[in-house]
């Protein structure tokens, strides 16, 4: 799968959760872990993070939400139940994504907010813990990447197979951006 993404939380109040959301994103082929406002506790998250995810991916605290730095062209995905969010059943998600969930006692800030390019949120009838929300996130991802073959249409029926990949000619970047501008 091409791009990559990074999971976080702003505020934090729990370390084990966070332990549990950057094990969890470890599985998942995170490419980063991050936290604003909080700083992780390896030794008290470690119970949870039996893989030491902030020890084999990059870790960054970012002590205000003023200093996050994410890398260019990575879009920034809030995770909280706020009018407006898109449901994540109908999120596309973006090739280089960021996705930053709230505390478990508080909610996303309105600093971070204003700095989101999107943000998700769940179809349920109230909020689940945070590393379970980042799990979702994170499994929604991967289910919606297009590398797997389609579900059956009844239980217990067939699986259709993935197509195989057709490899179209090269297309250089020159061309591309060219087909975009309208071709100019």
């Amino acid at each position: 799968m091409r791009g990559y993404f990074g999971i976080g939380v702003e505020g934090l109040n729990k370390a084990m959760n966070a332990g549990s959301l950057f094990r969890t994103a470890h599985a998942f082929g995170a490419g980063f872990l991050f936290t604003v406002g909080a700083s992780y506790d390896r030794g008290k998250g470690g119970n949870a993070d039996t893989s030491d995810a902030a020890g084999s991916l990059p870790l960054y605290n970012f002590e205000r939400v003023a200093d996050m730095s994410l890398p260019e062209d990575c879009a920034l995905i809030g995770v909280e139940i706020i009018d407006g969010a898109v449901p994540l059943p109908s999120f596309r998600h973006p090739r280089c994504a960021a996705y930053v969930l709230g505390g478990e006692r508080g909610e996303l800030s309105e600093e971070i907010l204003g700095l989101c390019d999107d943000v998700v949120q769940f179809p349920t009838r109230f909020s689940v813990n945070l590393a379970i929300a980042g799990a979702i996130v994170m499994y929604d991802r991967l289910i919606s990447s297009g590398r797997f073959a389609r579900r059956p249409v009844v239980p217990g029926g067939p699986a259709e197979p993935l197509p195989t990949h057709e490899f179209g000619q090269p297309i250089s970047r020159k061309k591309k951006r060219a087909a975009r501008a309208g071709g100019k």
